[in-house]
């Protein structure tokens, strides 16, 4: 697995219908266990696994709409530490 910092970002304009097919796209990476997102410039590859947190937000101001959805998960690694967990004893 790849350690240290990398990052995608895209932003384009979409209709409607084009988002959603984005969209699905990432629920069906979720279920499948792999995310992979690229354009011409980069491109990166997750595997979200175990308890993911989810945080969404919604916004009206003037004219101005936005949804925001962000979807975070500790990497494998740190999920085997937690599966090895400290036991304690007083035999």
């Amino acid at each position: 697995m790849k350690h240290g910092k990398s990052s995608f970002r895209h932003e384009s304009l979409q209709d409607r219908k084009s988002i959603r097919s984005i969209l699905k796209a990432v629920l069906d990476g979720i279920d499948k266990g792999k995310l992979s997102f690229s354009d011409a410039d980069d491109e990166i590859v997750m595997q979200p696994q175990g308890l993911m947190n989810l945080r969404i937000t919604a916004s009206q101001e003037d004219n101005r709409n936005r949804v925001s959805l962000r979807i975070t998960w500790q990497a494998e690694a740190v999920e085997d530490r937690r599966r090895n967990a400290l036991t304690v004893s007083s035999k």
